[in-house]
């Protein structure tokens, strides 16, 4: 069973004229034997930050040290897996660790996982298609680490209004208690009344094709969201990607090493309350605000925003964190529609030490605290800069979009 010591020390001096500094000891955990090549650490020892240290450009997070070799993996070993074939109103509990395979075409039908705290529970879906009218098509009520697996293209629908169960709010078409992984090979489209994969730990993707359209968020993890690779389509009522724990402000963070990204959100296209972490991938979204943290740090990618509040905003969401935008690489473009809007939002500092940072809009930079331009370019409205201004001020482009998705962007092809 996994084993986490929490240690956390943060400066009582949070200043406003910069990236305030905060010391923070990572969350340590112990791994069984087949997890643990990679060890599932979830933040780097001992991470100090502050203007000085941000404008060196060094990452929050490693990503070695974030996925096990089994989060890894995209094919599942089948040899010893058992098969289940679904059936309409049925409800499968699965209570042993092990590898299962799922099929079928089935309405209103849930697979339970509720085993032992230690057990890992693979669940493989080949052509697994659930309609349901209430509740979650999988449901983890408890064990140490549930993987699913797209061996073929699948689909999960709740089309209603979610009934708990008991005390847990059962609000997501995947609905998982205990740590999430998702990866694999085909493709898994998922279509809910609310959250499409609500995870109350920790939820990893490193593979797989999700197309996935929610009433409020598509992927929600408390603890954090941390993302390797994939291929996302998302179209969310509220949040894109949504990680945020209420009881440590420590954690709920967000942290992207690649993947390709469709985002077109009614609020944030990726809110990590603690921070927003970026270190590659492709991105375009289109959201009230593009990209909101506390932190958010963007090391690589090629990212464009199309926003009708903030592009990128650091807010103070968590107080274990300074609030600042810090961007060290990446090609990042920024288009703001009429209003008040900024397109890098800063209720901190902003520390660019490399990258391009291209924004078009009224207001290109707000910030509270100070802005230090290292390195890197910055255009606004087609003009180069040598700093950063600090505009502090609403305006517009005479709509150059609105609101809602009319203004986002086309999804996968006919692939939805």
């Amino acid at each position: 069973m996994k084993t986490r010591t929490i240690t956390k020390a943060i400066a009582l001096a949070l200043a406003v004229s910069g990236c305030a500094i905060f010391t923070l000891h990572g969350l340590t955990t112990t791994a069984s034997a087949d997890d643990s090549v990679h060890a599932d650490t979830v933040l780097v020892s001992s991470a100090t930050r502050s203007v000085s240290t941000a404008s060196s450009g060094s990452a929050l997070l490693d990503d070695g040290e974030l996925f096990t070799t089994r989060d890894l993996e995209q094919t599942a070993d089948l040899s010893e897996a058992q098969t289940i074939t679904l059936s309409d109103g049925q409800q499968i509990t699965i209570s042993s660790e092990g590898v299962y395979v799922l099929q079928g075409s089935v309405q209103n039908a849930t697979v339970i996982v509720e085993a032992d705290d230690s057990a890992k529970v693979q669940l493989v879906l080949d052509g697994l298609n659930i309609t349901n009218e209430d509740f979650p098509c999988i449901y983890v009520k408890s064990a140490d680490k549930v993987f699913v697996t797209t061996l073929s293209d699948s689909s999960l629908t709740v089309t209603g209004s979610f009934v708990p169960d008991g005390d847990t709010n059962t609000d997501a078409v995947i609905f998982s208690r205990d740590d999430l992984t998702l990866n694999g090979t085909g493709m898994l489209t998922i279509s809910s009344t609310e959250n499409g994969v609500s995870c109350k730990d920790d939820l990893k993707v490193t593979g797989g094709s999700y197309v996935i359209s929610a009433s409020s968020k598509c992927l929600e993890g408390k603890d954090s969201i941390r993302i390797l690779d994939g291929s996302f389509s998302l179209t969310a009522g509220t949040d894109g990607l949504h990680a945020e724990n209420d009881e440590d402000d420590s954690l709920g963070y967000v942290y992207i090493g690649g993947g390709s990204f469709v985002i077109n959100a009614g609020d944030d296209g990726i809110h990590g309350n603690a921070f927003v972490q970026i270190d590659g991938g492709s991105f375009q979204i289109a959201a009230a605000e593009g990209i909101e943290a506390s932190y958010v740090q963007i090391n690589d990618g090629s990212i464009s925003i199309r926003s009708w509040d903030d592009g990128i905003n650091a807010s103070n969401k968590s107080g274990a964190y300074p609030i600042c935008v810090e961007i060290n690489g990446g090609d990042i473009s920024i288009a703001m529609s009429a209003g008040d809007t900024d397109g890098v939002d800063a209720n901190g500092s902003i520390v660019i030490n490399g990258g391009t940072v291209s924004i078009t809009g009224s207001s290109s930079f707000d910030y509270d605290g100070t802005a230090q331009l290292n390195g890197g370019t910055v255009i606004v409205n087609g003009q180069t800069l040598d700093s950063i201004p600090n505009q502090m001020m609403g305006g517009g482009m005479g709509g150059q979009m609105g609101g809602g998705f009319g203004g986002g962007f086309g999804g996968h092809g006919g692939r939805h």
